[in-house]
């Protein structure tokens, strides 16, 4: 092919045939076009987009570009992506939610590049987890006990990785056919039969508004569906942080509470609906709602806590050494600093992205992939949007490593991540659904 003709064609708003398509992907994966090719293609591709018929073709070669991980006929497993979020620990709770609930569930997970830690992260707080399982183990695992959660393989479509590299760096990150591109073709290659999607909307969020949510999510569910998979997407609140924790062995911790049948009831609520959608396209209820009635089942009996021990210790993770009371050090670092209000009235603002800045800024999140986390700082909300308030009430508590100028900087800024006024009412979790969709 000439790369430049194929880069000329997308420059002027005109679509790339799909052979020519497959041709690019096959030469960026055995590293035969330049960096400056690829990163120009892309930036066509920002202002021009893609068609459907483009980005379907885009994706599937995006995951048949390495291995792929394939289950035994007949083997329905179900995946499940968020978007990202500040505080967002239900990938902990769903996945053995489901399993228990007899929807085998295949995720691959990333480390987080933002706020705070990615799930794989999270689970690295407890002590002796493998994160990375070769594919063989994954399946095995996923098929045997109903659950697995690994890191991606650099095996499994290489070429996104690749194209997100450049992305990263050029500025093209914030395009929603790219951005879709991305995320199915690794859950094809994942191998799982049907996606459930998190699409996080507010300012702690990658989409802030609900228009553009919804476009992701509409067109996250129709891509899958062009590709043979069932989908559905849920829109949920990011303006605020999920739950009462954020930062990454906290995160754990609640997520057990959650699992235990207790916790709060956002992250309660939202891993409820999350799991129902789940075991509706894995074919275990007859609808999302009645789903989310057997996931509440499986969650106030146990069940759902009794599958997460069973993945961490196939895993090779103590959850008794994490879960001890005699481990505080291991979740929480030591230097506490409390956040308090200078009047009466109630919370109508607890912002998801300070919150989440402040705790990155203090190394519970990450702005270069080799950066290591500090797993044990966190933020424990005490008061969210909704709630009444008195002066001098702590809203927020602060664990970071020791009181320095970064920890005087960063009580500053969650302070002001807090507005007092007049009464107001939190939104529901989630906004708005998309789908489900199923392939013709």
């Amino acid at each position: 092919m000439n790369p430049v003709s194929f880069i000329e064609t997308k420059r002027d708003g005109l679509s790339n045939e799909p052979a020519q398509i497959r041709e690019f992907v096959r030469l960026v994966t055995l590293g035969n076009l330049a960096d400056y090719q690829i990163s120009a293609w892309l930036m066509a591709v920002f202002f021009t987009g893609l068609s459907e018929e483009e980005n379907r073709v885009f994706t599937e070669a995006l995951s048949e570009s390495g291995r792929k991980v394939k289950f035994p006929e007949r083997f329905f497993a179900v995946d499940k992506h968020s978007t990202g979020g500040v505080g967002d620990k239900t990938t902990l709770v769903v996945v053995p939610l489901a399993a228990a609930c007899g929807v085998p569930v295949a995720k691959l997970s990333g480390r987080g590049l933002g706020f705070t830690g990615g799930t794989i992260d999270k689970l690295e707080s407890i002590p002796g987890f493998r994160s990375r399982l070769d594919m063989k183990s994954f399946m095995n695992q996923v098929e045997d006990i109903g659950c697995a959660v690994s890191g991606h393989s650099g095996e499994l479509a290489p070429a996104e990785a690749r194209f997100y590299e450049l992305r990263d760096v050029t500025g093209t990150v914030p395009c929603i056919p790219l951005i879709t591109s991305s995320i199915v073709s690794k859950k094809l290659a994942g191998g799982s039969s049907a996606f459930v999607f998190d699409v996080k909307c507010g300012n702690g969020a990658f989409m802030q508004d609900i228009a553009s949510a919804r476009i992701l999510a509409r067109q996250l569910v129709t891509l899958s569906s062009s590709l043979g998979r069932a989908a559905m997407a849920l829109i949920t609140d990011m303006s605020q942080p999920l739950g009462k924790w954020v930062g990454n062995s906290a995160e754990v911790m609640e997520a057990i509470e959650v699992l235990k049948g207790r916790g709060p009831s956002d992250t309660r609520i939202l891993s409820i609906k999350l799991a129902g959608a789940m075991l509706f396209l894995g074919c275990k209820s007859d609808t999302p709602l009645h789903g989310e009635e057997t996931a509440k089942k499986a969650l106030d009996s146990g069940e759902g806590f009794a599958m997460f021990q069973k993945m961490v210790k196939a895993q090779g993770g103590d959850l008794d050494a994490f879960i001890d009371e005699r481990s505080g050090p291991m979740r929480f670092a030591p230097s506490v600093h409390d956040v308090r209000v200078s009047e009466d009235g109630w919370i109508n603002r607890c912002d998801a992205k300070t919150i989440g800045e402040v705790v990155r800024l203090l190394d519970g999140g990450r702005l270069t992939r080799e950066q290591e986390i500090d797993k044990t700082v966190c933020c424990e909300l005490l008061a969210k949007k909704g709630d009444r308030i008195a002066r001098g009430d702590i809203v927020a508590r602060l664990y970071c490593q020791k009181n320095d100028s970064r920890s005087e900087e960063a009580l500053v800024r969650l302070s002001g991540a807090f507005c007092v006024g007049d009464k107001t009412q939190p939104g529901d979790i989630v906004i708005d659904t998309e789908g489900p969709v199923f392939p013709e």
